[in-house]
């Protein structure tokens, strides 16, 4: 019976190829779209979930209140884990990590490494990651010992044993005393070093303040977070204000975040790795969704035309006793094998396209993934799924009807024509939807790159030298001597995201909370930076930031944004010579124009700039860019010979200002693959039926054809219909795309207006599109001979 099934199904295929192929086509997309966003998103949703204690892990934040502002970050002071572990017996155990960039080097090797951490003995015993050899406790405990993943130990080792082996960081030798697997690339917290916490010097004492690390809590109950978060709040109001070096309205408050939240709800400073989005995550299920959705649409559309076409078939299968169960089965299998054909050709074109979707996605999944048992078994549930979706209802309009109406009337579908009309005007909804979306999400990309942000970011290259760097003024000038180069400066961090928090105080008591930025005195010139009232910073305010004679003739000069003054309650002329206090003492040199130092999600806040020799952390280039990888040799050359110790690497400020809309950029990408795809899909299955509607329309056709209608006349009476349903379309998706895309947009401080143009210009591509589409076989129909369609008349 079923091998009687599959003939009958595979037959009729063959019979349509170009109805089947549309089908088939349409699913194929349909499918590879769902599968790959399906490995993205069940990646991201599986984030931190290895770990078998993931949940009754939290992590702690801290909240800072000061002067009605409130700053939050993913970063505490050391006492915070130690302390709420003795005051809180809901807590079972605490760690400590602290991330930064290390170099590294083993006999003539020497390279930065960005994951390098230092953590508690107690980091194996909360955590899951697998040791592969030695003893993590004892490398823990010991502070010469290290840790190290394969990766790394591959990187340095090649295929020798790493145990025992030293490798130097720092001037300081450690001893490889343990060996883990690679961390899983969705776990928050990513390593390829491990040294113990306490050969930190700041970690030797417990504070609140200082917040540079990261704490995570094991609950012993995963029940007892809310309880333990109402006792933390209620205990840090009664905590002394002088323990927390808190003064005046100042207050801080922790909050608890469960570990496997924290990727995809939770963005804050300090973050230990980039965060996810749960928002990109909806947004990539509802567009896999509509895109399968279109394909299954082309499928019913496509069945119902047909259906005409099958009268005697299934006159015949009545008259052999075949029942409404028999029909049904038929029918819903030819959808199941339509789907079939689809799945495997899915997998094909989407293990060939994994590298691009690599690229897409920003992660390098492995080709292992499509023999997940969890993406295997959504394949089966999937096809079933859409088997069944895609081949119900033409498959119920088919089997119920009656053979005493076949042979009276012939075989016709008046109900297939009114369900035909809708589901195209669907179709296009989606497709026009997408297509609106995508170019107002380009749109806001290109404000953001072409905006003024207060300073020119083109031709920098950044230079990272890290914290302790000697002799980095020597340095500079020497660089700034490079044909090329036409100045050098040096700051604490990139100019694109200045995460330093802190507080000023006027004379009179009052108090701001600001950002701060450390720099040398030729960044503003360097940058472009535009000083709107007194100046920048001269080699006097240099000499007065002396700290001998324990800080005896200090004072700080110091430059203030606008949003900095006008929250003061001064004008930018008012400002200059103000005295305000940093921890030190100083007086307003400038006032510089707001400029953009975070995202645009961000509104610009006050900012103070400061002039600091110690706190570098890169040096900034500004190049002619006539001759780039000339000037760029040029200073690797002249890094090799001065800073022979540290590996040389360099990045280009306007690329690190992009890669703060990575999210935004990706999301573009999808929207813009996808709604190619949704247009594709849409106008194939207009293709087919419109195709099908000229066949059943071919008498009447020739009949106007011989009472004088012309060749246009023809054209648009075959169009008419199906662009009316495009029209239609257009008027119910154009108000749903403004209304989400204004939505998306809420979310940026700074942002395009939604133009009418948009509007226009998408709906008016979505009718030509529709309108060739349709005008093809209409063309076709209305210069053929009508002697042939009516010679078997």
């Amino acid at each position: 019976m079923i091998k009687s099934y599959l003939k009958v199904a595979w037959r009729n295929l063959m019979k349509n190829k170009l109805y089947s192929l549309v089908n088939i086509i349409g699913l194929t997309i349909g499918i590879v779209s769902c599968l790959l966003i399906g490995i993205y998103i069940k990646h991201e949703l599986g984030y931190d979930h290895f770990n078998k204690n993931a949940d009754n892990i939290v992590r702690v934040t801290m909240e800072y209140n000061h002067g009605g502002a409130s700053q939050k970050m993913a970063a505490t002071g050391t006492r915070v884990g130690p302390q709420f572990k003795r005051m809180f017996p809901e807590i079972s155990d605490y760690v400590r990590l602290y991330k930064n960039s290390q170099i590294v080097g083993y006999r003539d090797l020497l390279f930065k490494e960005d994951n390098f951490i230092y953590a508690e003995p107690s980091f194996f015993k909360i955590f899951s990651y697998k040791l592969i050899k030695g003893n993590v406790n004892e490398a823990l405990n010991a502070p010469d010992k290290i840790i190290i993943t394969q990766s790394a130990a591959k990187k340095y080792f090649h295929d020798e044993d790493p145990m025992g082996k030293i490798l130097r960081s720092e001037n300081k030798n450690y001893i490889v005393s343990a060996v883990t697997a690679d961390v899983p690339s969705n776990s928050q917290i990513k390593f390829d070093f491990i040294i113990p916490f306490n050969t930190l010097r700041q970690a030797k004492k417990e504070q609140y303040y200082g917040a540079n690390y990261i704490t995570y809590l094991l609950l012993k109950n995963k029940d007892q977070m809310r309880p333990l978060q109402q006792k933390i709040t209620a205990y840090m109001k009664i905590v002394d204000k002088t323990e927390l070096n808190l003064t005046g309205s100042q207050f801080v408050t922790f909050y608890l975040e469960p570990l496997t939240k924290v990727h995809l709800y939770s963005n804050l400073p300090g973050d230990l790795a980039p965060a996810g989005s749960i928002v990109y995550i909806y947004i990539l299920i509802i567009v896999a969704v509509l895109i399968l959705v279109i394909a299954c649409v082309n499928y019913v559309n496509l069945a119902i035309a047909q259906s005409a076409g099958r009268g005697a078939e299934i006159s015949i299968r009545k008259v052999m006793g075949a029942g409404k169960p028999q029909l049904f089965t038929q029918f819903i299998g030819e959808a199941l094998l339509v789907t079939l054909i689809g799945i495997l050709l899915a997998i094909g074109i989407a293990y060939i396209a994994l590298p691009y979707f690599n690229q897409v996605a920003g992660i390098q999944f492995k080709y292992s993934v499509f023999f997940d048992p969890i993406i295997i078994s959504s394949l089966i549930l999937l096809a079933l799924t859409i088997g069944l979706a895609a081949g119900a209802y033409p498959a119920l309009l088919l089997s119920n009807i009656k053979l005493s109406k076949i042979l009276k009337t012939g075989f016709s579908f008046t109900s297939g024509k009114s369900i035909r009309k809708p589901l195209i005007v669907f179709q296009f909804v989606i497709s026009i939807f997408l297509i609106i979306t995508t170019v107002i999400i380009l749109q806001q990309l290109s404000y953001i790159r072409n905006k003024d942000i207060g300073y020119n970011k083109s031709n920098i290259v950044v230079l990272p030298t890290g914290y302790n760097m000697q002799h980095i003024d020597e340095l500079k000038k020497e660089i700034n001597n490079i044909p090329g180069v036409e100045s050098v400066a040096s700051a604490n961090n990139e100019p694109v995201n200045v995460m330093w928090g802190d507080a000023i105080q006027t004379p009179d008591g009052k108090s701001l909370t600001v950002n701060a930025l450390p720099m040398d005195e030729d960044f503003i010139k360097t940058l472009q930076l535009k000083i709107i009232a007194g100046s920048g910073f001269t080699q006097t305010d240099v000499l007065q930031i002396d700290t001998t004679n324990n800080y005896k003739n200090f004072q700080y000069a110091f430059i203030l944004n606008e949003s900095a003054v006008k929250a003061l309650g001064w004008t930018p002329q008012q400002a200059i010579g103000k005295h305000i206090a940093k921890g030190e003492a100083g007086v307003i040199k400038g006032v510089v124009k707001d400029f953009n130092f975070k995202s645009f999600h961000t509104p610009i806040s006050p900012l103070i700039l400061f002039l600091d020799h110690f706190q570098t952390e890169a040096l900034f280039a500004r190049i002619t860019g006539n001759n780039t990888s000339n000037t760029i040799k040029a200073i690797q050359t002249l890094w090799k010979q001065r800073v022979p110790d540290r590996p040389f690497e360099y990045k280009f400020l306007d690329d690190d200002f992009d890669a703060l809309y990575r999210t935004e950029q990706q999301t573009a990408k999808v929207f813009t693959t996808f709604s190619f795809l949704a247009i594709l899909l849409a106008c194939l299955g207009l293709f087919a039926i419109t195709a099908y509607s000229v066949v059943q329309r071919t008498k009447e056709i020739g009949i106007r054809k011989v009472l004088g209608a012309n060749v246009s006349s023809i054209i648009l009476l075959i169009s008419k219909d199906f662009l009316l349903m495009v029209i239609m379309a257009m008027i119910i998706a154009s108000p749903i795309a403004w209304y989400m895309s204004y939505k998306w947009l809420q979310d940026f401080a700074y942002r395009i207006n939604i133009h009418w143009w948009i509007f226009i210009a998408a709906d008016a591509a979505s009718l030509i599109v529709a309108a060739i589409t349709v005008s093809v076989q209409a063309a076709k129909a209305a210069m053929a001979n009508p002697v042939d369609s009516l010679k078997n008349e």
